[in-house]
């Protein structure tokens, strides 16, 4: 018996399950392979972690609450770095270059949804920023005596996925007003980097001015990063969900992605 083709193998008739399933399996070797997204996205944020306690010590920084270890403080930064890496950056990254050297026309043209595309895309996301999370967990822990709240360990998890899933969206709306697959890098770094310093990510909350903070209050990093803090935080009282945060984190996801329906094209720009 002839082997049944990849394209029929994924027609509609199978469970949305089934395959979701098999993009995330996809995403998941393309990751694997893909030594700039790899170091990026997992090794950088363990790399920040290491420096920024070797520079700055590891003294008290003041939080919410009180005070905490700095490496405390900086663990949930560097997780949402990663978990903007992977779902945000790298997918910018990686739709533009597909877009325009045709991939996405042609997985376009196969019986999978566009849906089962970008739902794989982003429970992909959730998942390597939940790995992110266990690994910078366990080394500021080991290393530094970061401290984390057991009871806000659902918290963390919910996040995470909010994050996630609505930066894919926001990524999917960039990656349509982006023409070539050369400006796509310069494009996110441009767009992230000055948010991750006025957001706490890469300095302490407590020494940006408060009228860099109002602008950064503005974006979604600045949910995020006060989203993980909250759960990280030992003087956090009760489980840990910042509904505020979460809430305009969703709420710039539902725009992403109407602007992603809106806007976005499979057809490459550039030709």
């Amino acid at each position: 018996m002839s082997a049944i083709p990849a394209t029929r193998r994924l027609t509609p008739g199978r469970s949305p399950v089934a395959l979701i399933t098999h993009e995330v399996r996809h995403n998941v070797r393309s990751f694997r392979r893909d030594r700039q997204a790899r170091f990026f996205t997992v090794a950088l944020p363990v790399l920040f972690l290491v420096i920024f306690c070797a520079l700055f010590g590891n003294g008290t920084v003041r939080v919410p609450g009180g005070t905490i270890k700095e490496s405390t403080y900086y663990v949930p930064g560097l997780v949402g770095l990663g978990l903007i890496q992977a779902s945000f950056a790298s997918l910018v990254v990686s739709v533009v270059a597909q877009r325009e050297s045709g991939i996405l026309k042609r997985r376009r043209a196969t019986p999978v949804r566009a849906w089962v595309l970008i739902a794989g895309r982003a429970l992909t996301a959730v998942g390597i920023a939940a790995v992110m999370a266990v690994i910078l967990i366990l080394i500021g822990w080991l290393a530094y005596g970061a401290s984390l709240p057991g009871r806000t360990i659902p918290a963390i998890a919910v996040t995470i996925a909010v994050g996630a899933a609505s930066f894919c969206a926001l990524a999917y709306a960039l990656s349509s007003v982006i023409n070539s697959a050369d400006s796509a890098q310069p494009m996110v770094q441009f767009v992230l980097l000055p948010l991750y310093f006025i957001s706490g990510v890469f300095v302490a909350s407590a020494q940006i001015p408060q009228w860099l903070l109002d602008v950064a209050n503005v974006f979604p990093v600045r949910h995020l990063q006060e989203a993980l803090l909250e759960a990280f935080n030992p003087h956090t009282v009760g489980a840990g969900f910042a509904w505020t945060d979460l809430l305009v984190l969703a709420i710039w996801g539902v725009a992403g992605l109407a602007i992603a329906v809106w806007h976005f094209g499979w057809q490459p720009k550039a030709r």
